[in-house]
């Protein structure tokens, strides 16, 4: 019925009754915390464009995984900055890989916390892209031996790289990662991955897919963060085009063909609709990740006074759960999980 028997701010009226009738909820086991591993000892360097963000060597990371953990937040991911770079991606897939040395710490110390293991090889490739590169008319050993340089025409060779996102998710997978999660956009990734973590007996790990990864300009402060800026080029060859829905669905339904568990859409907020669409058309556990891009913009507005920095940061975490997500990768997870107890 119409006004004045309607009345929609009757059940707005306190907080307790706006509580009652909420229709979307934030808990902390719907949060995954990102963390950036390097090598070293009591290391704890701040990342510039993402303030209370850092990098951690493996001592401080276990410290912080600790924390996490006793705050509710059930899962982390984690990226490895490596002693060095080549172009293979050695440091991606080495026995003794920074990441690989994280896993194991964090599973003795911290067993109850999921840990996730990102997997794309642009931190460990010295031109930063996120596969192999050869110039054009080069062969691939001569690639492999000496990539092209910035001035040449390139290509990502897209099936040699597939083999590295493999021999990397196998190896992670042994260091204790228990999620295994693609990002690096190459064709037939998913089901290579797949292929290779059920031959080394690993067939009860699942892949979450970095399904729809749009090319973005949101992913500027990760970058610092992680010291994978391409040396030259861009990734637009591989990720997608921010002006492509359609083709997002395509993607994803891609990858749970080839054997996706759970499938993600990054950035966010930026691409509410898709998570909206995405989980409208597939079944499976949809998350999004709040790139460091929208966190260095809150921040920068929360230290200029211009936001309420806790107001926005849960408001931001609400749409993205309200557009679908069931799963919020964000460098928030602790501060939203102190508030929400």
């Amino acid at each position: 019925m119409a006004f004045p028997v309607t009345r929609l701010r009757r059940l707005r009226r306190t907080g307790e009754l706006r509580n009652l009738v909420r229709e979307t909820r934030l808990t902390p086991d719907a949060f995954v915390y990102p963390m950036f591993v390097c090598p070293g000892e009591g290391v704890r360097k701040e990342v510039r464009s993402m303030p209370g963000v850092f990098n951690l060597s493996v001592d401080e990371a276990v410290r912080e995984a600790r924390e996490v953990h006793s705050l509710g937040v059930p899962a982390v991911i984690l990226f490895g900055l490596p002693n060095k770079k080549d172009e293979v991606a050695t440091g991606a897939w080495a026995e003794n890989g920074i990441v690989q040395q994280t896993a194991r710490a964090m599973k003795r110390e911290v067993p109850g916390l999921i840990l996730m293991g990102d997997v794309c090889l642009c931190e460990y490739m010295s031109h930063g892209h996120c596969g192999i590169v050869k110039a054009a008319g080069q062969s691939l050993g001569a690639a492999v031996a000496a990539p092209p340089a910035a001035t040449a025409e390139y290509e990502i060779v897209n099936d040699a790289t597939l083999e590295l996102l493999a021999r990397t998710s196998v190896s992670l997978t042994k260091a204790g990662i228990d999620i295994i999660a693609p990002s690096d956009m190459m064709d037939g990734r998913v089901g290579a991955i797949r292929r290779a973590l059920d031959e080394a007996g690993f067939i009860n790990t699942p892949i979450l897919s970095y399904a729809a990864k749009f090319a973005s300009g949101f992913y500027g402060p990760f970058r610092e963060a992680a010291d994978s800026t391409p040396q030259f080029g861009d990734r637009r060859s591989y990720q997608m085009d921010s002006a492509n829905l359609r083709e997002a669905m395509r993607e994803i339904e891609a990858d749970i063909e080839e054997g996706a568990d759970m499938i993600m859409v990054k950035p966010a907020m930026p691409y509410l609709d898709v998570i909206a669409a995405a989980r409208e058309r597939f079944d499976l556990p949809l998350a999004a990740y709040q790139v460091s891009g929208e966190y260095a913009m809150i921040e920068a507005a929360a230290r200029n006074n211009w936001i309420d920095r806790e107001r926005v940061m849960m408001e931001s975490l609400v749409s993205i759960r309200r557009a679908g997500a069931s799963i919020i990768l964000t460098y928030y997870a602790k501060a939203a999980a102190k508030l929400l107890g």
